[in-house]
């Protein structure tokens, strides 16, 4: 039988993959998203997710049995210079969302951040607990989650609301700065006009690729409708790749590969500035455990084979 998704943020580095997995002609799936700007009206509807009625009538009309929740403010930066949108976004309207969904038994896949996580030193990897206290200001994706699973738990459908942890995500992407891995780009093509560019070289990263993110998504949507008690299966779960680097090492990489030099990216190793107003975690790696227990693959395309694809044709 054929099923429906619906996917919010569906012109988005992520949403634009997930749509595309759910097309899969291997997969027995319909398929729309939300959006705004980008909206086509047709594959992509305009839905202010603000406006619970907006919102309500894209269920109604659509009659998904899944919604992914990808929409979200989710760049540190942009999350400090606005905090009220950011907060409207990744909890209000996902606390809309998540209610309209429990009401008409729709599985809800919310898509959350390692950066729920303070990311000390020698905590990773960290494993799926339930509301992170975090240290960095996108601490509202933790609020969002605990609004999904909260407004489940109400409507007596705990099981039916899942959240899935990312990292720093990187694919295929129409301008570089749509990915904080892509646009490190940027930085490499300035250093060959000169311009010199300080690079963090402490943080440490788990860059992951849209498309298996997307793969796992369309397999847990699978996986938790095609199971009748929902509520043995876990609220929480997460994916990263494995493959560890830094900002820096990311820019070597892309430098490396279009045989381009790296004089003017200057190596920083000192971490945060206590003054700065956003505080990046050190380490947020993500158990992928839960995934791994409930049969889903966790494979990862190798990051420099991806991007020695992808710039080819860029040197």
């Amino acid at each position: 039988m054929t099923q429906t998704a619906f996917v919010t943020g569906a012109t988005g580095l992520l949403g634009r993959q997930i749509v595309k997995r759910f097309q899969d002609p291997g997969r027995d799936w319909t398929v729309k998203g939300s959006g705004l700007s980008r909206a086509d009206g047709a594959t992509v509807l305009r839905v202010d997710l603000g406006k619970e009625a907006e919102v309500e009538a894209s269920l109604d009309s659509v009659k998904p049995q899944v919604v992914v929740h990808s929409a979200a403010n989710r760049f540190p930066d942009k999350v400090d210079k606005d905090p009220e949108g950011t907060r409207a976004l990744n909890i209000a309207a996902t606390r809309t969302l998540a209610r309209l969904c429990a009401a008409r038994s729709i599985l809800l896949i919310y898509i959350s951040t390692d950066y729920v996580f303070a990311g000390r030193e020698g905590e990773a990897p960290t494993r799926p607990t339930p509301c992170p206290r975090p240290r960095t200001c996108t601490g509202d994706e933790a609020r969002g989650e605990k609004a999904a699973l909260e407004e489940f738990k109400a409507a007596g459908k705990q099981g039916w609301g899942v959240v899935l942890r990312v990292p720093v995500l990187y694919g295929a992407a129409e301008v570089p700065e749509e990915s904080a891995v892509n646009v490190l780009l940027n930085a490499v093509w300035a250093g060959q006009q000169g311009k010199q560019t300080k690079m963090d070289n402490w943080s440490v990263r788990y860059p992951t690729n849209t498309e298996d993110v997307a793969r796992v998504v369309a397999d847990v949507a699978t996986k938790y409708l095609a199971t009748e008690d929902k509520s043995a299966l876990p609220r929480i779960l997460q994916f990263s790749s494995e493959e560890r680097t830094t900002k820096y090492q990311i820019c070597e990489l892309f430098a490396r590969i279009m045989g381009l030099p790296t004089d003017n990216i200057v190596r920083a190793d000192e971490g945060n500035d206590p003054n700065a107003s956003v505080q990046r975690p050190y380490d947020c790696h993500l158990s992928t455990k839960a995934l791994k227990d409930l049969g889903i693959k966790v494979d990862a395309v190798p990051f420099e084979e991806w991007w020695r694809s992808e710039l080819r044709f860029r040197k």
